[in-house]
C-alpha cells in the first residue's frame, strides 16, 4: 500500500476518535467562557478532525505528485471524506449544535453527487470535482470546526460565527449540488 492510500485508511480509522472524543463527556476538563463550555474531549476530537481533514489534501498531492493514483485510493478517498464528515455532523446533531435537517440535507447532497457519479461513470463519463464542490467542502470543514469548538473563542465577541458558518455551508451545499446535476445532466440521460 502506497503512502497516499495509508493516509485515506488513516482518515477512516480516526474517524471513531473523533466521535469519541467529541461525545463522550469530560466535565473536569475543559474552559468555560460566556456561558458555554467546551470540553477537554471536545478540543481534542477538533485536533482529530482537523488533522484528518488535512490528509484529504496530503494524500491527493502525494497521489498526484509521484504518480501513485490508484483504484483503492479513487474509491476510499471520496468514501474517506464522506465518513468524516457524516459522522462529526451526526455527533453534532447529537449535541444539539447542528439542526437535523441540515445534516440530512448536507448527508443527502453527497449520496446523491456520488450517485451521479456512478451513473456517469457506467456510461463511460468522469464527473471532476467542481470549484463549487470544493468550496462546499471547505466552508463545511470551517463550520465544522467552529460547531465543534463551541465557538470558542468567537463566543467572546458575541457573533454566532458557527452558525453563520454552518447555515453558509447548508447553502454551499445545496448550490453545488444542484450545478454537479445540471451541468451533467447529459449523464443520467445517457442511461435512460
Amino acid at each position: 500500500m502506497n503512502l497516499a492510500n495509508r493516509l485515506t485508511v488513516a482518515r477512516v480509522i480516526l474517524v471513531p476518535f473523533v466521535i469519541l472524543f467529541l461525545l463522550i463527556p469530560t466535565p473536569h476538563w475543559g474552559l468555560q467562557m460566556d456561558g458555554r463550555w467546551l470540553s477537554g474531549g471536545a478540543m481534542l476530537a477538533t485536533v482529530i478532525f482537523v488533522v484528518a481533514s488535512a490528509t484529504d489534501t496530503l494524500d491527493g498531492y502525494i497521489a498526484r505528485k509521484h504518480g501513485l493514483i490508484t483504484n483503492f485510493g479513487k474509491f476510499m478517498d471520496p468514501l474517506a471524506d464522506k465518513l468524516l464528515v457524516s459522522a462529526a455532523l451526526i455527533s453534532l446533531v447529537a449535541l444539539h449544535r447542528v439542526p437535523a435537517w441540515i445534516a440530512i440535507v448536507m448527508i443527502g447532497r453527497e449520496f446523491a453527487v456520488t450517485g451521479l457519479r456512478t451513473v456517469a461513470s457506467a456510461a463511460g463519463v468522469v464527473i471532476a470535482a467542481s470549484q463549487l464542490g470544493k468550496w462546499k467542502t471547505v466552508t463545511q470543514m470551517v463550520a465544522i470546526v467552529l460547531l465543534m469548538l463551541n465557538d470558542f473563542p468567537l463566543a467572546y465577541i458575541g457573533f454566532p460565527l458557527d452558525q453563520v458558518m454552518l447555515y453558509l455551508a447548508a447553502l454551499m451545499t445545496l448550490w453545488s449540488g444542484f450545478d454537479y446535476f445540471y451541468k451533467n445532466r447529459h449523464a443520467i440521460r445517457i442511461n435512460e
